[in-house]
């Protein structure tokens, strides 16, 4: 138990456990052609762990016999992945809806060119993080060029049909530049809807928000700044009981390019596998049991019911 734990229990009467396997996340590596101010992994260029096809075998193996609502890829920038498009293929062969998260820049890196027509002709949905629609507030987090750059790629998948066509879903994500709750996603979107199409004519299907977790290079950054326990206190005083139901972790679990599983990306960012009896490596994945498992908690989780709550498909509590 830990105080997230305890939180927890006061709200739904004890310690969270899955409620079952709607959604396979699948973290291919942690290389990325980006070394964002705020990423809770610490992708880079530089990194060079990435999923072997050993384990992508059982990503496609566990996605057909546990038949997830979605399969979420993720990394790093799983497009650098040369293993992405048979990985995609192989899922869709067998039935899975596929996601793929991006950074937009590194669909236009020249290994991807064919990647937005190959996503479209393969009915693949796209999550883009793009965490301010102002150029300034952009290339500050992710480094110059880089809102130019994300622009284009939007503008290249929207000529595909992404955003404008229902089949073809393409959600934006935002995250605030510091150490602040997102505003609300409803009138945030709003924002982005408008910004976008009138200085760029760029559409999309909805917007996300997510909070900083106090991990990787944002942890490092508030912790430089003397920073760290006044936003891990604020994140504790905004825990919010009407998001616990909705914690992703409670219907999702990833598998980590090391072939470990975890309760989400987080947990992977801190080394933290699956616990309390569940099995925690593909070579052991047993469905059943992981479907109830308990999730493994810590203190970083409170970023996750503050607020509107945060979780890989956005606000959790609609009450923003």
């Amino acid at each position: 138990m830990n105080a997230f734990d305890d939180r927890c229990v006061a709200a739904i009467g004890g310690p969270i456990s899955a409620l079952g396997i709607e959604v396979l996340q699948v973290n291919l590596g942690l290389r990325c052609n980006q070394s964002c101010a705020h990423c809770h992994l610490g992708a880079s260029p530089l990194r060079e762990e990435t999923m072997p096809r050993a384990t992508m075998n059982e990503a496609v193996r566990i996605a057909a016999e546990t038949r997830p609502r979605l399969v979420d890829i993720t990394g790093g920038a799983p497009e650098l992945h040369p293993g992405l498009r048979w990985l995609v293929a192989a899922l869709g062969a067998s039935g899975a809806a596929v996601q793929v998260r991006t950074n937009l820049t590194a669909l236009l890196e020249p290994a991807s060119a064919e990647l937005p027509a190959f996503f479209a002709a393969q009915g693949v949905r796209l999550v883009a993080s793009l965490p301010c629609y102002l150029e300034e507030n952009v290339d500050a987090q992710r480094g110059a060029g880089a809102h130019r750059g994300s622009i284009a790629a939007l503008r290249r998948l929207n000529a595909l049909g992404y955003g404008l066509r229902p089949e073809l879903p393409l959600d934006l994500v935002f995250n605030p530049g510091g150490a602040s709750l997102p505003p609300g996603q409803s009138c945030l979107e709003g924002d982005y809807r408008r910004e976008l199409g009138a200085r760029h004519g760029v559409a999309f299907t909805r917007l996300l928000t997510l909070s900083n977790l106090p991990l990787g290079r944002f942890g490092e950054r508030l912790r430089r700044e003397g920073r760290e326990g006044a936003y891990r206190q604020a994140l504790r005083e905004a825990f919010n009981p009407a998001t616990v139901g909705g914690l992703m972790c409670r219907r999702q679990v990833e598998i980590g390019w090391d072939g470990r599983v975890y309760d989400c990306d987080f947990n992977l960012a801190l080394g933290l596998p699956v616990n309390h009896g569940a099995p925690d490596h593909v070579s052991r994945f047993d469905a059943a049991a992981l479907a109830g498992r308990r999730i493994v908690t810590g203190e970083h989780c409170f970023g996750c019911t503050a607020g509107a709550g945060s979780s890989c498909a956005g606000a959790i509590s609609r009450g923003e």
